[in-house]
């Protein structure tokens, strides 16, 4: 295949060779991540109806999935190690011999009347230690395109791999080959055959069937945290369901915060927060917004970056009050999927503005205000690059010294706003027993509460005992921790009313945290942890009384 033939990697080459005869694609492509290739994948997807271009957001288009394909798909993700207890309870265990070869028959010329797209991707710098390269084979351009927004992909990533360096092998189709002449779907996809299955061995994925989120991204959860948590096992460091932010105070002293939540439950907002009113001295700047590579420093420190280069971020929710700098990142050079489009030519969601009196909602239906369903999927997504966050902070591609790091829910009741651990080991016993309304992020019963340790319950690759064991581990080796604390913005009153404002007021939660790091403020300490006093915390220019300050703080119902 003369696609291949300038790979120096032999080995690269032979697996692609091998995978290409067994998938049958009509044609390969090498990915090279260009604008030029981006805007033709995006242009062909358009001509055959698969997705749309907003005309007012310059490089921006929509896509609409089949509704059997929304949203990650845990009761289909597997992690096929050599024996059970390494994948633990947490995670579905496959025999790696036994699925590999039911896969195997699953991709037997799954890409029939479809070009294999070779993905080539860096999580991380390019160059950088704290990186890892994987290569993707797909038959998704809108894969492809969005792969180049949240990775480092392309040739550049080639020269960087050169003769013989190491690769995660991502193999991955929507599982619907085309018999000549057949017409394609809008959205390909197989959902009554979906498997995403990981072997930690063989350094390798495959995913089927599905072409949404992290289903079909595999750098994103696949590599980013399933593969990356079981590298980070093994060599020392940690890989995290995290965003990764700067605060600054108005005396310009500046500190890092990592954050876990589930997803769905705010981590973008919180990423992206602008100050309100009362706190405009103080400046906020995003890292990113849902994965922390976490590694001790020689200084006894932790050290931590983000590994993607866009957001995948939850569209509902996110509008000029809650998130204004998530939508100036997604004004142009970005992709949407299964919001609503107005009769002008812009998306909509819920939460983004008023509803205008007539929509076309995610599934091309006609929608108008109290026909009794919502015009976006709850799990309606943007993919945006982070060099158009205004929030970006200038160091976002470096590591970064870690002074707190925060684990989050979402909890209507028992859990107060903010409450620091009292060492590490606290610290990590308060993220192992995390728990979190669910959302509409996965599979599930929305609201129903689930235990989520350290917000990685879906996304560890191996036994939670044993990584809650290797965050104790890694404790032990610092000489200067950061600190721990729990939040919880979601608590609700006796009317089932919201007791903290959140969004931007959130900044008022970092800013005790952030004063706690340097020492500036006392707490009040009980058996469950560290509690702000109320005259101690930032409260000044909203109005908040002691009595709301007291039932929002309460520890339990």
């Amino acid at each position: 295949m003369k696609a291949v033939e300038g790979l120096e990697h032999e080995q690269l080459k032979n697996w692609i060779y091998e995978r290409a005869k067994h998938l049958k694609p009509s044609a390969l492509h090498v990915c090279t991540g260009t604008a030029e290739e981006s805007d033709a994948l995006l242009e062909g997807l358009c001509a055959k109806g698969q997705a749309i271009r907003i005309p007012k957001r310059p490089g921006c288009f929509l896509f609409r999935s089949d509704p059997r394909d929304v949203a990650r798909v845990e009761s289909k993700t597997f992690v096929c190690s050599q024996t059970a207890q390494v994948a633990g309870v947490n995670n579905r265990w496959g025999d790696p011999d036994a699925f590999k070869a039911c896969l195997e028959r699953w991709f037997d010329g799954a890409m029939q009347g479809r070009t294999l797209y070779v993905v080539p991707f860096c999580m991380g710098p390019i160059g950088s230690p704290y990186s890892r390269i994987g290569v993707q084979l797909t038959d998704s351009p809108y894969v492809v395109c969005s792969m180049r927004i949240m990775t480092r992909m392309g040739s550049s990533v080639l020269e960087a791999l050169g003769t013989q360096g190491s690769y995660v092998a991502c193999l991955h189709s929507v599982g619907m080959p085309l018999a000549p002449g057949q017409k394609d779907s809008t959205w390909p996809c197989n959902p009554d055959k979906v498997c995403i299955a990981h072997f930690p061995e063989a350094n390798l994925i495959y995913s089927f069937g599905s072409g949404y989120g992290g289903n079909a991204l595999l750098g994103k959860k696949c590599l980013g945290l399933r593969m990356a948590s079981i590298m980070g096992k093994q060599e020392g460091w940690l890989a995290e369901h995290m965003l990764l932010m700067g605060v600054k105070d108005p005396q310009g002293q500046k500190s890092y915060i990592a954050a876990a939540f589930p997803s769905a439950c705010g981590k973008t907002n919180l990423a992206m927060l602008q100050p309100p009113e009362g706190m405009k001295d103080w400046t906020v700047t995003t890292l990113g917004d849902d994965i922390a590579w976490i590694h001790p420093g020689k200084d006894g420190r932790l050290y931590a970056i983000n590994p993607e280069t866009g957001f995948f971020g939850v569209a509902p929710g996110t509008g000029p009050e809650t998130n204004p700098n998530a939508l100036m990142s997604c004004a142009r050079n970005s992709l949407f999927t299964n919001v609503a489009l107005t009769d002008d030519g812009d998306v909509w969601w819920e939460g983004l503005s008023e509803p205008p009196a007539h929509l076309t909602d995610w599934q091309g239906c006609h929608w108008t205000p109290g026909c009794g369903r919502p015009a976006t999927h709850p799990n309606a997504r943007f993919t945006a690059p982070i060099l158009q966050c205004p929030s970006r902070d200038p160091d976002w591609e470096k590591p970064v010294p870690l002074d707190a790091i925060v684990f989050g829910a979402r909890r209507s009741t028992d859990v107060p706003l903010v409450l620091e651990s009292l060492n590490w080991v606290h610290g990590v016993q308060l993220g192992a027993n995390l728990c979190s309304e669910q959302t509409a992020a996965a599979d599930g019963t929305v609201g129903q509460l689930r235990k989520d340790p350290m917000a990685m319950l879906p996304f560890c690759g191996y036994a939670m005992e044993d990584y809650i064991q290797h965050w104790q581990a890694i404790g032990k080796t610092l000489a200067h921790p950061p600190k721990i604390f729990q939040v919880n913005f979601f608590r609700k009153g006796a009317y089932n009313d919201f007791l903290w404002p959140g969004f931007g007021q959130n900044l008022r939660v970092l800013a005790w945290i952030f004063q706690r790091v340097h020492g500036k403020v006392p707490a009040q300490q009980t058996p469950e942890g560290l509690l702000p006093f109320y005259a101690d915390f930032p409260l000044k220019g909203l109005e908040y009384s002691q009595e709301r300050w007291d039932a929002l703080q309460r520890l339990g119902e």
